[in-house]
């Protein structure tokens, strides 16, 4: 299953008077990561905070906790979750000492007593835990050094326990030394399980102790970085504005998230290379019959060139996968592409730009739980199986896309529930001083981990495997498979017979029943009984009946002719033609997909 975020923000906008502060903003912590809030001043942060933190309520958008969605109407709604929030100003009471300061408004109690020596204990316990050293508990915090009343500031949000720690420019008023120690507490909180989110504008403190940077622009999302792997220059380039053309074409080209379906559970990572953007890009595209389609291709080269050619194949690979081909079929089509790219590229005097690209299209089935693969050029997927076994499966590689006339070969393999699946780019285990076999053997000890989740077998895969400065983009691509239940799939053969068509009516229903989706059967048995009725009639060979129950219902008939069906408008005058018009009206999707024995018609319609 998919790791649900801690927190989660979709959509969050709020104006003030004729100023918005914040437009359609997304946003997600994860348990025990440290997340960077950055931006100009005006961009949005200590609005979302506020937002975050139950003081100001956005206009609209939906705010989930632990994937649960909450509304945060005042603080003490944000404080009964466990966040907690330490502002600027860090509102401590001078004149109080340090226990009375971390206890303010919380105060131990045994018969209306103060609990003193208690509240000592534990004041003295807590910043133990957090390496927070101070001359003495009962001194004023007036004494204290500005670090050392931030440090006090943060083992006072901590008293509740709260699962995430929102801390608002914490070094900004701090030296060298103390802005050091801060950031060590920081580290600690995230090491004792804690998510944080921090405000800075010091970007060397933010690359010091983040583990993610989220940028916000004039109120809008303007980008999500690996901390890591990111340059100050590149999120300063986010921050202003001023993102290179290649990077702005770049970053519209590549998913901007992973669409629902429920065959596997996804995660990915794309990570520019320090010379520039590159080609690589990766997707997941849902098919018909509860499958989905795994890519990663990658156009040799950086600059725009390489991005825009990046975006060409992308867009091809998206109207390929529409009309459900083969994998090997689909890299045949895809070849063809690029060899008219080059050839026009040619004519237009730019002999020479496209230099390569490589693809991997893989197409995992639920419902059979196996995977069918090709690839032009690329290098080969890895099967991690339930048990932690790291396997490269021996897949036939076809030549790098452009050569044309070549044959892509389709590889099937059998995929345990549970197992993942690893795409990626040779930016990834490639690199001027490390051999590829070296860098594959790096990957498969990076992977032998099967209890992680996707996400973070990529956090893994990319601390094991990359320096800090890639040389080579890289794009990264981690499904774990899941399985659609036996009790969700019903199939059954229909014999050549007209009076057949009203058993499969029956059958359908009975099976709805069982399935508690009784209002679909009025639909679901207009769409049998056309698709049923044209196999009959038109088609030849066996004539098969398939339901599924995924996030959809799906009803397929299958039967041995390789002719399609075709939707047109009947005139006035024809006693029939209307059928298909009827499915279009009634399902969400339907078309056809081409199998080794015939056909497939599919019919997709939402659940109530």
């Amino acid at each position: 299953m998919a790791r649900v975020p801690l927190l989660s923000l979709r959509g969050i906008s709020k104006r003030y008077g004729t100023l918005q502060a914040l437009s359609d903003v997304d946003l997600e912590v994860v348990h025990g990561e440290v997340l960077a809030l950055v931006g100009d001043n005006g961009a949005g942060k200590s609005t979302l905070i506020k937002a975050i933190a139950g003081v100001s309520a956005p206009d609209s958008g939906v705010i989930a906790w632990e994937g649960r969605p909450v509304e945060l109407r005042r603080p003490r709604d944000a404080q009964q979750l466990g966040i907690a929030t330490v502002y600027q100003d860090l509102a401590l009471c001078e004149s109080l000492d340090v226990v009375a300061n971390l206890y303010l408004g919380r105060e131990l109690r045994r018969f209306g007593t103060l609990r003193e020596v208690e509240m000592e204990r534990r004041s003295r316990a807590l910043l133990e835990r957090l390496s927070v050293r101070l001359p003495s508990l009962r001194i004023p915090v007036l004494s204290l050094s500005g670090g050392q009343r931030q440090a006090v500031a943060i083992a006072r949000s901590l008293i509740g326990d709260p699962k995430l720690v929102l801390l608002d420019e914490p070094t900004a008023a701090l030296g060298l030394e103390q802005s050091s120690q801060t950031l060590d507490l920081i580290r600690r909180l995230r090491e004792q399980g804690h998510a944080v989110v921090v405000i800075s504008h010091n970007l060397d403190d933010v690359q010091a102790v983040a583990d993610r940077v989220a940028v916000l622009r004039l109120g809008r999302n303007n980008g999500v970085f690996e901390a890591k792997y990111t340059t100050q220059e590149q999120i300063t380039a986010a921050i202003t504005g001023s993102h290179p053309m290649a990077v702005t074409l770049q970053q519209s080209l590549l998913p901007r998230g992973l669409p629902e379906q429920d065959a596997v559970d996804a995660a990915y990572r794309y990570l520019p290379a320090h010379a520039g953007v590159g080609g690589d890009w990766f997707d997941v595209i849902p098919l018909s019959g509860a499958r989905v389609a795994l890519v990663v291709g990658d156009v040799v080269g950086h600059g725009l060139h390489a991005a825009a050619t990046m975006g060409r194949l992308r867009t091809a690979v998206h109207n390929f996968s529409a009309l459900d081909l083969a994998p090997d079929e689909l890299l045949t089509h895809l070849d063809d592409v690029v060899s008219r790219i080059d050839q026009e590229e040619t004519a237009g005097g730019m002999e020479g730009a496209i230099i390569g690209a490589t693809c991997l299209y893989a197409i995992y089935d639920p419902v059979s739980r196996r995977c069918r693969l090709a690839r032009a050029g690329h290098l080969p997927a890895v099967l991690v199986h339930p048990d932690g076994t790291v396997e490269i499966p021996d897949t036939p590689v076809g030549p790098p896309l452009g050569l044309r006339g070549m044959p892509f070969t389709t590889a099937e393999l059998e995929v345990p529930e549970g197992a993942q699946l690893v795409l990626y780019t040779d930016g990834l285990v490639e690199a001027r001083t490390r051999d590829i076999d070296i860098g594959l053997d790096l990957l498969r000890a990076a992977l032998s981990h099967a209890d992680r989740s996707p996400e973070e077998t990529c956090r893994a895969v990319l601390e094991e495997l990359l320096p800090h400065r890639p040389e080579d983009d890289v794009a990264l691509l981690v499904a774990r498979t899941r399985a659609l239940p036996a009790d969700r799939v019903a199939e059954w053969v229909v014999p050549p017979d007209p009076a057949a068509v009203a058993e499969s009516r029956a059958a359908a229903t009975a099976q709805l029943r069982r399935w508690d989706l009784e209002l679909l059967e009025p639909g679901t048995e207009l769409v049998l009984s056309e698709l049923v009725t044209n196999a009959i009639r038109h088609a030849a060979g066996p004539i098969r009946v398939r339901l599924l129950f995924d996030r959809s219902l799906i009803c397929e008939v299958s039967d041995g002719s390789s002719t399609s069906p075709r939707l047109r408008q009947a005139s006035s005058t024809d006693e029939g033609g209307r059928g298909l018009f009827l499915v279009a009206q009634i399902a969400e999707r339907w078309g056809t997909r081409y199998t080794d024995t015939g056909k497939v018609i599919w019919a997709e319609q939402n659940l109530p």
